[in-house]
């Protein structure tokens, strides 16, 4: 059984062109009306086409529902009854039922364009385009920078479709590789999982040499495809591929490869990546942008569509939407001792840069949910887990007045990096004594930032503990149950998003803290899982194509 590859046109986005002036976002447009001759001799559609290939990266905010992911996830809960979410906790995707089918088909279409464009500069045809009709003597500097980045662009065409198969292959394991433009039409059969490992790092090690470490003397490239990025993808594949459910025999080797892969990012002289100095600050507006931290953003033009869609129904504008959840609040330790009588006190500060609590401030008002308060949860489309979304969120936007603000989806972040390598190295125990940093400084880098003063022990629990919170709502939390197989032990079938959720109380005088359960509608919140799910059915496939994920 074999697949064909379904080409379509290019998707289209306004910006500014990348080679004229500068941008926070890329020109990922085409001219349709731009055929033939003139494609071939139009400098101007030689740039767009070595953007296009950027166009189907997805921002994770409005991966399921318009929204995040999380609501199919213990993370959180979507607060509409009636939401794509409910196929997922519900357990019935199926190849013909897949709200995120899109993501398969977007993954295909970069690799397409990014083909397309190595094919369209192959054999010198790029260089003739950037040296046709002009002065490359007079105009020598010019001429030059575009060179450059014609070949900045050829690595970086290499390094998105690595960055498309890594996508492709966490949700559906193994899936065909396709590397010309002109396999269109062609029926290719799957690759294993473990081959695509392969292909990927062998793209990045093929081509990291060429790519640009950083664009600070080109500001119009931001949103490209840099070294640390192209490392990043390369850590967290290797990663992935280390883990249980494609390492059943837990083959150390592995592991070790993907320390190894990590570690190069930590040592490398040139990239001097480091952690933000505030944590809750980092994911909001343009700060991800210049953060040292930030390895790789996906960029987008300002909106309000993430406050709308999640500030409390009480707040003007506000849908409730994605709702964090008592199972994810628990998941924030104490950094001092718990003070009786308030669930929230000591808590792990990255607790209330994510959670909009009971008794927190937000949106100018004080947060009460018991009966009679401004957010009660009986009312209509009020949040039933007891808590609303904060992280990515700025407070206090005027909705009614349409104010917007940036969002940018962080993909690839160095906490992130910090984190693979103190995991790698917990679970291939390599030694833990040399180098620039150790995997346990690693591991307490990322706990310290979070306001702890102890030092963790390099532990697997430790280490799995310390992502829950790190990336609470970021689309990683999933991926970490999958590749670890826990997302059984967790969905069970008669597992609930509820739990003992505060309540304010202002009876006599004074705010206090009491304690409901707050369960959620079962069509919605209750979670079935089948083995199967942890690979995703690749959509739209029957007959005589591809071969479908065992059981679907």
């Amino acid at each position: 059984m074999k697949f064909r590859l379904i080409s379509k046109t290019f998707l289209l986005s306004a910006a500014v062109a990348a080679g004229a002036g500068c941008s926070d976002f890329l020109d990922t447009s085409l001219d349709q009306n731009e055929t033939g001759e003139s494609i071939e001799t139009t400098l101007g559609t030689l740039w767009k086409f070595g953007n296009a290939f950027y166009t189907p990266i997805a921002s994770g905010y409005t991966t399921l529902d318009s929204n995040l992911f999380a609501a199919a996830t213990d993370e959180a809960q979507q607060t509409k009854v009636q939401c794509n979410a409910s196929y997922f906790n519900k357990g019935v995707i199926n190849a013909n039922l897949n709200p995120i089918s899109n993501l398969y088909t977007d993954c295909y279409e970069g690799i397409r364009a990014a083909n397309f464009f190595l094919d369209y500069t192959a054999n010198g045809k790029g260089e003739y385009m950037v040296g046709m009709n002009r002065d490359t003597i007079n105009d020598r500097p010019n001429y030059e920078r575009d060179l450059a980045s014609l070949h900045w662009y050829q690595a970086e065409a290499h390094i998105a479709r690595a960055y498309y198969y890594a996508e492709l292959i966490k949700q559906y394991g193994g899936v065909p590789i396709v590397e010309s433009q002109y396999a269109a039409n062609k029926f290719i059969p799957r690759s294993s999982y473990d081959q695509i490992v392969e292909y990927i790092v062998k793209e990045i090690d093929d081509h990291k040499g060429k790519l640009a470490v950083d664009w600070a003397s080109f500001s119009e490239r931001n949103g490209r495809f840099t070294l640390g990025a192209a490392l990043a993808i390369k850590a967290r594949v290797l990663l992935y591929a280390a883990s249980p459910l494609h390492n059943p025999d837990n083959d150390v080797e592995k592991w070790k490869k993907a320390a190894a892969a990590a570690y190069d990012i930590i040592s490398n002289p040139d990239l001097n990546y480091s952690l933000d100095s505030d944590y809750g600050a980092y994911f909001q507006g343009n700060r991800s942008l210049s953060s040292p931290e930030t390895i790789y953003v996906v960029r987008r033009e300002q909106s309000n569509a993430m406050e709308s869609n999640n500030y409390p129904i009480a707040t003007p504008g506000g849908a409730s939407g994605v709702t964090p959840t008592q199972n994810l609040v628990e998941a924030y330790e104490w950094v001092g001792d718990p003070v009786a009588g308030d669930p929230y006190a000591n808590r792990d500060p990255r607790l209330a840069a994510s959670v909009v609590t009971n008794g927190s401030t937000w949106n100018g008002h004080v947060i009460d949910q018991s009966p009679g308060g401004r957010h009660d949860m009986s009312a209509p489309n009020a949040s039933k887990t007891g808590y609303y979304l904060k992280k990515f969120l700025t407070d206090n936007l005027d909705l009614t007045q349409g104010a917007k603000v940036q969002h940018n989806w962080v993909s690839y972040r160095y906490a992130e990096v910090l984190l693979n390598y103190a995991e790698a190295v917990a679970e291939s125990n390599l030694p833990n004594a040399e180098g620039v940093i150790t995997a346990q400084e690693a591991l307490n880098k990322v706990h310290h930032r979070a306001g702890f003063l102890d030092n963790l022990a390099l532990t697997s629990e430790n280490v799995r503990r310390e992502r829950k919170a790190e990336f609470a709502l970021e689309y990683n939390t999933i991926w970490d149950y999958f590749r670890l197989r826990e997302f059984h032990t967790i969905f069970d079938g008669t597992f609930r998003r509820r739990g003992l959720v505060p309540m304010l109380d202002f009876s006599g005088g004074e705010k206090k803290y009491i304690f409901v359960r707050a369960e959620v509608e079962p069509g919605n919140a209750q979670h079935k899982f089948e083995p199967k799910a942890y690979y995703r059915p690749i959509p739209g496939i029957g007959g005589n194509s591809l071969i479908n994920n065992p059981n679907y």
